[in-house]
C-alpha cells in the first residue's frame, strides 16, 4: 500500500514547476490588485485640483491595471481549467505570455501614476511627460547592459 502512495505519475514530478508559475502569478496579482485599489479611490474621489486631463489619465490607468490584473490572474484560471495536463511545456509558454501581456498594462499604469505626481508638484504637462519617462528609459538601459 506504501509503494502506490510512493508511485508518482510522470507529470506529478512537474509540481514544483507549476508552483513555482503560479507563485509568480499570485505576487503579480497581490501588486497589480493593490494598485488598482488605490487607483480605484483615486477616481471616485478625485482630488480638487484634477483637470479634464488628469481625469481622463486616472481612468486610462484604471483600465489598464484591470487589464493587467486580469492577465496576471489568468495562469491561475488556465491551471484549474486544463489540470492536468498532456503538455506542461505549452501550460508554461501561455502562463509567460500572460505575465509579459500584463507587464505592458503595469508599466502604462506606472507612468501615467508618476506623470499625474510630477505635473501636481511641477504643473507642466510636457516637464512631467519627460521626467516619467526617465525611470522607464533606465530600466531599458540596464536592460541593455545586462550582457
Amino acid at each position: 500500500m506504501a509503494d502506490k502512495d510512493n508511485e508518482k505519475l510522470p507529470s506529478d514530478k512537474l509540481t514544483p514547476d507549476y508552483g513555482s508559475l503560479l507563485r509568480e502569478s499570485a505576487i503579480l496579482t497581490t501588486f497589480s490588485a493593490l494598485l488598482f485599489g488605490f487607483i480605484l479611490n483615486i477616481s471616485i474621489n478625485p482630488p480638487t485640483g484634477f483637470i479634464l486631463i488628469d481625469k481622463i489619465m486616472i481612468l486610462v490607468a484604471l483600465f489598464s491595471i484591470t487589464i493587467s490584473t486580469v492577465l496576471f490572474i489568468m495562469p491561475v484560471i488556465y491551471h484549474h481549467l486544463e489540470f492536468p495536463y498532456l503538455d506542461f511545456d505549452k501550460f508554461k509558454k501561455r502562463t509567460h505570455r500572460f505575465t509579459l501581456f500584463g507587464v505592458i498594462p503595469v508599466m502604462i499604469t506606472l507612468f501615467l501614476g508618476l506623470q499625474l505626481a510630477t505635473r501636481a508638484l511641477i504643473g507642466n504637462f510636457t516637464i512631467s511627460s519627460i521626467l516619467g519617462i526617465i525611470p522607464f528609459a533606465l530600466i531599458y538601459v540596464f536592460y541593455k547592459l545586462r550582457k
